[in-house]
């Protein structure tokens, strides 16, 4: 076990990376049952699904903390727009969005899904996170909660990195201090 866990990449270990998983998963199951697959929107969706998943680890292995703040960015305004697609769904089809009590009442996989993101520090290759709800409207209030719930982590982590910025300097600070103290100044 202390092997593997060595070879994990740091962002495996955030909450905010593991949440976007199953929003990413979620959101194809998603358009395949509910989204024509001839439509723009279902790719769109599935992109910004997938971006604001992937982004979180191309930032983490950017050379400097100002592009992981900035891909951070990127993976919380895809994960906004994600978002805004499925609020507009609700609207267009007359589903009620729930409020989160309700959801929390109703919707057994939100239990479920964080009993997996908090039982290891890292996703198994292979969660087994509930199916998506056969009951659109218990879909759609699931992945509205889990994107909330993945945007407040990835702003908490973005101000994270931010002070951790402001505190430690950028990589072009510490190349230049690098460089002073190699030429003895």
């Amino acid at each position: 076990m202390e092997d593997q866990r060595k070879k994990k990449a740091g962002y495996e270990y955030l909450l905010a990376y593991k949440l976007t998983v199953p929003i990413y998963d979620y959101t194809v199951e998603f358009c395949k049952r509910w989204i024509s697959f001839k439509s723009r929107t279902k790719d769109q969706m599935e992109q910004a699904a997938r971006s604001g998943m992937q982004n979180i680890p191309e930032g983490n292995k950017q050379q400097s903390l100002s592009g992981y703040i900035r891909l951070a960015g990127v993976s919380r305004g895809s994960l906004e727009e994600l978002l805004k697609d499925y609020l507009a769904f609700a609207r267009q089809n007359k589903i009620e969005v729930w409020d989160k009590e309700r959801v929390i009442r109703e919707i057994g996989e939100i239990r479920v899904i964080w009993e997996i993101l908090k039982r290891t520090p890292t996703l198994p290759d292979n969660p087994h996170f509930p199916d998506l709800p056969l009951d659109k409207e218990k879909a759609i209030n699931l992945l509205i909660t889990l994107i909330n719930q993945a945007n407040y982590l990835i702003d908490r982590l973005i101000s994270s990195l931010k002070e951790k910025h402001m505190k430690e300097g950028g990589l072009s600070e510490k190349l230049y201090q690098a460089r002073k103290k190699f030429r003895g100044y």
